[in-house]
């Protein structure tokens, strides 16, 4: 059972940690082994209760809160799991920091969901802002804001996760079942079922499937790190699936982020502008041979992406 720290008075707690351990060397020169290990008892109480009171009220706490009192205190700061454990005043912090996540929904990035996010999107994808390499024992708070949403949606992952279906039909299904609404990539990684291509799947959905799945580096600069939204439940046409990332990129950058309809430039420019709509449309149909060229795609909203489809029109503004 835990148990509760006692006293927030971090120089009265110091004093007594200092006084047990001079007291210590005798049992250094005169002690038994057996005898050693449970003189130090108290001595490691004192400093897990030394620890707890560096937070304010630390005491009156409960390990979670003071775990997640000194993520909040450094939001977008990677933090050593030692520090956790400090702070928190038990080596169990691990488990406490996922509970943070999955029934509290506080955005707390592993370092093992980062470097798979990482390996995953190396090629081009979307690991342009996530945080710098971080250890597995390293977490960092994305954004000091709670999705209390959470819990229900941890439930259904459950569900989703106990099924036969392959990785990417399940991320497929868990992000129809949620569309529109922001899902972290722990919750991705649990639908998984805890495998590390769940970045990758998550990837080939918008790359190559053609879901509209944006992410803080592919459409919405205003989501956090490491959070996943599928704006609508509606593929792409066939023939608009397979633009490498990069050269999706490129044709962007060249129209100024902005539709090239005539009369529509939406949303006027970059930066700080809402890109989440904006597409990337064949000029020579990809099915009657037009290439995934710079020079053969041209930028378009939503919308317009769609009239063109729908009437075979192209009115576009000139560069």
């Amino acid at each position: 059972m835990a148990r509760r720290p006692r006293g927030d008075d971090s120089e009265a707690l110091r004093r007594g940690l200092i006084e047990l351990l001079a007291n210590f060397e005798q049992h250094l020169r005169e002690s038994s082994l057996r005898d050693q290990v449970r003189a130090l008892v108290p001595a490691n109480r004192q400093l897990q209760d030394l620890g707890c009171s560096l937070l304010p009220g630390g005491s009156s706490l409960s390990a979670r809160e003071r775990i997640l009192a000194y993520l909040r205190a450094f939001p977008g700061e990677v933090i050593d799991g030692d520090e956790l454990m400090v702070v928190a005043g038990i080596s169990e912090y691990a488990r406490r920091v996922r509970e943070l996540r999955v029934e509290e929904g506080w955005p707390i990035l592993s370092g093992m969901t980062v470097r798979e996010q990482r390996d995953a999107d190396a090629d081009g994808g979307d690991a342009g802002d996530l945080p710098p390499a971080m250890r597995p024992d390293q977490y960092m708070l994305a954004t000091d804001r709670q999705d209390r949403d959470a819990a229900h949606r941890w439930n259904m992952a459950n569900q989703i996760r106990k099924s036969d279906a392959g990785v990417r039909d399940k991320l497929l299904r868990f992000f129809k079942a949620n569309v529109g609404k922001p899902i972290t990539s722990e919750e991705l990684r649990y639908v998984a079922g805890n495998v590390s291509e769940w970045a990758r799947r998550t990837r080939e959905l918008r790359t190559e499937d053609g879901w509209p799945v944006v992410t803080r580096t592919s459409g919405d600069p205003s989501l956090p790190v490491g959070v996943y939204v599928l704006m609508r439940d509606e593929q792409a046409p066939a023939h608009d699936r397979h633009i490498p990332e990069i050269v999706r990129r490129e044709v962007m950058r060249r129209d100024n982020w902005s539709c090239r309809w005539k009369g529509c430039g939406w949303p006027h420019g970059f930066p700080d502008t809402d890109h989440r709509y904006l597409e990337a449309h064949h000029v020579t149909h990809h099915a009657k041979g037009g290439e995934n060229s710079v020079q053969n795609l041209v930028t378009l909203c939503n919308l317009h992406h769609d009239e063109t489809h729908r009437t075979g029109a192209l009115d576009i503004e000139p560069l």
